[in-house]
C-alpha cells in the first residue's frame, strides 16, 4: 500500500452532498478486520479492538468544496458555494457538473480585450459556468453540484499537486494507520467525516455517536511560501504541525510531542488563540466533553484545485499517531 497512491485516487474522486464516491473508496481501503458504522451525513468509524477499554479516536473530513447550480440559462449556469472560495482563482478554471450525465464546463472569464476597467469580482453571481453546450436543461437541474476537475500530479520528489487535498491527505493518514495497527494496547476508531466544509458538521454527529477517552483531529494548515509572513504558516516536509489552544488538551499536546520525539517523527508547533477552525473544535465538547488534540499537514494554496503538499509530512503523520497510540495516549502519559 503506497501512500502516494491513497492520497492522489482520494484526491482525483469526489465526496460533495449526497455524492460519497470518495468516502466509497476510503471504506474499501480500510482492513476487512475493522468493524465499519456508517454514521448520519455520509461518515463512517472503523473500530480497531485492542488490548483495554480505553478507546482514542482519530478523525479526517473527507469532503471537498464545491458549488451547487442555482440557475439553468441556455449553456450557462449560475452557482452558489459549498464551502469557502477565494473568488480570484475561479474565473477560467475547468469544473465537472454532475448532473443527470458528468458534463465538463469551465468558469467564464471577461477577456482584457472586452472589459472596460480593473473591477475586481465581489461575488460570485458575476461568474457563470459554462457548460459548451446551447442548452442544458435536459442535462443540469437546479440542485446538482459542481466540482474541480483537476487530478492530482506529481510536481518534484515528494511534492504533489491537485484538488481536495484538504483532507484527503488526512483521511489518507489514517487509511494508512487503520492497515498498520495489529492488536493495539487500546481500542481506535477511525472517523472519516463528512462536511466539514459546511461548520463541521459530520465531525459533530459522528463524535456524539461514537463512545471514546480521547481525540485526535486530523487536517492540514497553511505552509510557507513568499507573501505569507512565516510566523503565520509551516514548512512543506518539515513535518506535522501539532496544534496548540486554549481548547485543545494540553496532556494531548504533550504526549503528541512526547511520541514525536521519542520516535524522531519530526514536527511543528501551530499555536491558535480559540478555535482552531476544524473539526476538533467540535469534537472537544462533544457529549460531556473529550480530550481532544489537533495535527495539521502543512498545505499551499488552500481551498483551490492546485493545493501542494509534501508527501514526506503525511508519512510523518502516520507516524507519529502510530507512536501516540502504541503509547496508550494520555491514558499513561
Amino acid at each position: 500500500m503506497d501512500i502516494k497512491n491513497i492520497i492522489k485516487e482520494l484526491s482525483n474522486s469526489v465526496c460533495i452532498g449526497h455524492i460519497d464516491d470518495a468516502l466509497k473508496i476510503a471504506e474499501g481501503m480500510l482492513p476487512k478486520t475493522c468493524e465499519i458504522k456508517c454514521l448520519y451525513g455520509n461518515s463512517i468509524a472503523a473500530f480497531i479492538k485492542g488490548k483495554s477499554d480505553y478507546t482514542i479516536a482519530v478523525e479526517a473530513h473527507i469532503d471537498e468544496i464545491g458549488f451547487v447550480v442555482t440557475d439553468v440559462d441556455g449553456g450557462f449556469l449560475k452557482v452558489a458555494a459549498a464551502g469557502g472560495f477565494d473568488l480570484r482563482t475561479l474565473p477560467s478554471h475547468r469544473v465537472t457538473v454532475h448532473g443527470k450525465e458528468k458534463l465538463d464546463a469551465v468558469f467564464t472569464s471577461v477577456p482584457p480585450h472586452l472589459s472596460k476597467d480593473d473591477t475586481e469580482i465581489e461575488e460570485l453571481s458575476q461568474l457563470s459556468v459554462d457548460t459548451g453546450v446551447a442548452d442544458a436543461k435536459d442535462l443540469v437541474s437546479v440542485g446538482d453540484f459542481v466540482t474541480y476537475s483537476a487530478k492530482c500530479e506529481d510536481l518534484q520528489g515528494d511534492r504533489i499537486t491537485g484538488k481536495s487535498l484538504d483532507d484527503r491527505a488526512g483521511v489518507a493518514a489514517l487509511i494508512y494507520l487503520a492497515n498498520m495497527l495489529k492488536e493495539p494496547p487500546v481500542n481506535v476508531i477511525i472517523m472519516i467525516c463528512n462536511a466539514e466544509e459546511l461548520g463541521t458538521r459530520g465531525a459533530k454527529t459522528a463524535a456524539f455517536e461514537c463512545d471514546f477517552d480521547e481525540a485526535i483531529a486530523i487536517d492540514v494548515s497553511f505552509a510557507a511560501y513568499p507573501g505569507v509572513k512565516p510566523e503565520q504558516c509551516g514548512k512543506l516536509a518539515a513535518g506535522p504541525m501539532i496544534g496548540q489552544s486554549p481548547i485543545l488538551s494540553r496532556k494531548v499536546v504533550n504526549a503528541l510531542v512526547k511520541a514525536a520525539e521519542k520516535d524522531a517523527v519530526p514536527y511543528q508547533l501551530e499555536t491558535m488563540g480559540g478555535n482552531t477552525s476544524t473539526d476538533a473544535d467540535v469534537i472537544t465538547v462533544t457529549k460531556h466533553g473529550v480530550p481532544t488534540g489537533l495535527v495539521s499537514i502543512p498545505l499551499r494554496n488552500m481551498h483551490t484545485d492546485t493545493e501542494v503538499i509534501d508527501v514526506s509530512d503525511v508519512s510523518a503523520v502516520v507516524k507519529l499517531l502510530y507512536s501516540y497510540i502504541m503509547a496508550g495516549g494520555i491514558k499513561n502519559a
